[in-house]
């Protein structure tokens, strides 16, 4: 039988984790969804629309047999949920959606999501809840760290680290070389050409090399090669064969990547 997932948080970025889990089970079935848990009121009727119910709030996770992700885009709240489901035992799913493309040398922590036309080329570290929104792209030689965030449409240039709960908004830049410091935020559309630091917000437009990205204050500015979805909870992903790997249904699950080096998910 294949594993019971669920997704915490059912609000709009929950849905979207839905279309990724769809889009690995239609290439491969991986994971029976078994619904979502939200400890406040969504709205139910586009979940009706896609099919989808409430089973409860997060603290049913503990008497569910299920892996699960967390659909929530806050980098904050998503760490304190995935550590309160770590604590009651359960195990976080990794997934990257079979339109996203992969290169070498990746390594993905538990509970990470690569989502559609995203790009994640090679030599790339990512932390434990990373979110990686669609058609965003991450260059090589990146490290982010636990909890990153990363919108739709956002790049990150070679040899950026993203520190722990970063978030770079939809559309932004952060150039070659440079840090995004813990919980740093990069708004919407932002162009970053210097280190910004922990806790540092950069709001909009471009943040030209030479000016300062100040720690508690808005900067100033003017304004096809897929990968498979299911990815496995540890081991080798090679191709452009079927990967062999501890997948969601237990050792020798095959991935099937096309790309020829490997993106490698730890053990979870």
């Amino acid at each position: 039988m294949l594993p019971g997932l669920v997704i915490i948080g059912a609000g709009g970025h929950g849905r979207e984790l839905l279309d990724v889990v769809e889009a690995v089970n239609a290439v491969r079935p991986a994971y029976r969804f078994l619904g979502f848990l939200d400890d406040g009121a969504p709205d139910r009727i586009p979940l009706a629309r896609r099919g989808a119910r409430v089973l409860g709030a997060s603290t049913l996770l503990s008497e569910l047999d299920a892996l699960y992700l967390i659909g929530v885009s806050d980098p904050d709240a998503r760490r304190g949920l995935d550590e309160r489901a770590a604590a009651a035992g359960r195990r976080a799913a990794t997934l990257i959606h079979p339109r996203a493309v992969v290169g070498g040398d990746v390594v993905l922590g538990p509970g990470s999501i690569v989502a559609a036309l995203a790009s994640v080329t090679t030599n790339v570290r990512i932390g434990r809840g990373v979110f990686i929104g669609a058609g965003s792209s991450i260059a090589h030689d990146c490290t982010l760290s636990d909890y990153a965030t990363v919108f739709a449409g956002a790049g990150v240039g070679g040899g950026v680290t993203l520190g722990e709960g970063a978030s770079i908004g939809p559309g932004a830049v952060v150039t070659r070389g440079h840090r995004v410091g813990r919980s740093g935020t990069v708004g919407a559309g932002a162009v970053v050409s210097r280190d910004v630091p922990d806790g540092g917000p950069v709001v909009g437009g471009a943040v030209p090399a030479g000016d300062a990205v100040p720690v508690g204050g808005a900067v100033p500015v003017s304004g096809a090669v897929p990968v498979s979805g299911a990815v496995p909870a540890g081991g080798p992903v090679p191709g452009p064969a079927p990967a062999q790997a501890d997948g969601p249904e237990g050792a020798g699950s095959p991935v099937r990547p096309v790309r020829p080096a490997p993106a490698v998910v730890p053990p979870q």
